[in-house]
């Protein structure tokens, strides 16, 4: 049997219920000052979100300080990693939680041998 979704204590539908200033009284100090003091960047968000849930578009951003709000499970967010955009859908536990959390910024090096630019001796050193 399937473990049921609560975030505090409530379901996702009563998250869902809620106003925004409702469910700030639920998450942690820190995102709750931020949603407090939404910047014009957050707020140009909201207004694109609204645009894009009747679309069903994927809604590209650098915002990624943005804290998750429950109105925004299932959703799909180009979110901007210095690169490219990461597409990711949002599911019910990353409510409370910030976009840029959910799109590293950083990737993992593989080295592998000797490459262009390489010193002559360096590329007849055996790799084991």
């Amino acid at each position: 049997m399937a473990k049921k979704f609560t975030f505090r204590g409530k379901s996702l539908e009563e998250l869902k219920s809620l106003t925004v200033d409702e469910f700030t009284g639920l998450i942690k100090s820190r995102a709750r000052r931020s949603l407090k003091r939404a910047t014009v960047r957050f707020r140009k968000l909201l207004e694109k979100i609204k645009k894009g849930k009747a679309n069903g578009k994927i809604i590209k951003t650098h915002v990624r300080d943005a804290v998750i709000l429950p109105d925004w499970v299932g959703l799909k967010f180009g979110i901007h990693n210095g690169k490219e955009f990461k597409t990711i859908e949002i599911k019910e536990d990353m409510v409370g939680r910030r976009l840029g959390e959910m799109s590293h910024t950083t990737g993992r090096v593989l080295h592998s041998g000797p490459g262009v630019g390489a010193t002559r001796g360096s590329k007849f050193i055996p790799l084991k």
